[in-house]
């Protein structure tokens, strides 16, 4: 199955009052779009595009050495199913399925889409989402199914009814579409919602009504669901991205004393046996020697090499 990516970067970073393009704020020392071009091409995706707004040529510099990204410019941001039909020039004779993925998302999983791919593939689905369920799940839009379990609609919680917001199956934002099947469905939105935006959640009425199958796999842990639209979601994600690295690290064979007090970037190199005291910074691209003994308050930054 030959699958593609699209994912959506054209966003400001209004809510977190920065001047910095959203996607290009740091996670554990790179930008957060890094992860999620990271996550589709461990999924197998060899063929990208990125939706771009403010700050393209920003954006576009710091991946500038990608040759698999195709940019493309929303100039106007009018909501998620406009963003995606922009795409439709630049994705012209590519067929199959296509990832539709939200690029302030960083803390996706390739075995996530392997998992959404599995059963697209498996129910022979024109679209498919991967869900999640929450125990808070306000600002989520809801997952509404039918009596057999077959997804109606996926409701925005600005749109939603006092009954729906009690779902506690959200959309995360994980889509896989057959490719031909979105762009025909996205030529029938239209803007009757709160926002007066064209949402790309509307497909899946379109697809139901046109006959088309609509699948959803829960599959989406919860811990993953946090995309970032404030300085302490930033954070949050931060620390749980670190959490990430530091088991990994551990599970390669070194020893971290003080883990809640160890920072380490992504794409640190570090032996086998390496002891990390409590309060070391460990910087992307630094290299450790195996069996190393890192003290307390070392900072080894990018590029760095100790032992």
């Amino acid at each position: 199955m030959t699958v593609s990516a699209i994912i959506l970067a054209a966003g400001k970073s209004t809510r977190m009052k920065s001047q910095q393009i959203k996607v290009l704020h740091h996670i554990c020392g790179r930008p957060m779009l890094a992860y999620v071009l990271d996550a589709v091409r461990q999924a197998g995706v060899r063929k990208i595009a990125v939706v771009v707004g403010h700050g393209r040529q920003e954006v576009m510099q710091t991946f500038d050495h990608q040759e698999d990204i195709l940019w493309v410019h929303q100039e106007e941001q009018k909501g998620t199913g406009h963003a995606v039909k922009v795409c439709e020039a630049a994705l012209a004779g590519t067929e199959g399925d296509v990832f539709v993925l939200a690029g302030d998302g960083p803390l996706i999983r390739p075995q996530t889409l392997e998992r959404l791919m599995a059963t697209h593939k498996q129910q022979n689905a024109a679209l498919t989402l991967a869900t999640s369920t929450l125990a808070d799940p306000h600002g989520y839009g809801r997952i509404v199914r039918g009596e057999g379990q077959d997804v109606l609609g996926i409701v925005e919680e600005k749109d939603a009814t006092d009954v729906q917001r009690q779902i506690k199956e959200v959309n995360p934002s994980y889509y896989l579409f057959n490719l031909e099947n979105m762009f025909s469905a996205l030529s029938e939105i239209k803007p009757n919602n709160h926002k007066g935006e064209y949402y790309l959640t509307d497909t899946v009425s379109i697809f139901r009504r046109h006959g088309l199958r609509v699948a959803a796999v829960n599959a989406v842990p919860p811990e993953d669901v946090l995309s970032i639209n404030s300085r302490a979601e930033l954070a949050m994600v931060n620390g749980l991205m670190q959490r990430r690295i530091v088991q990994t690290v551990m599970d390669s064979g070194v020893t971290i004393v003080r883990p809640d007090s160890t920072w380490i970037e992504f794409g640190a190199q570090i032996g086998q046996d390496t002891v990390l005291e409590p309060f070391t910074w460990i910087g992307s691209g630094a290299k450790v020697e195996a069996a190393s003994h890192v003290p307390a308050g070392t900072v080894i930054g990018r590029g760095g090499h100790f032992g």
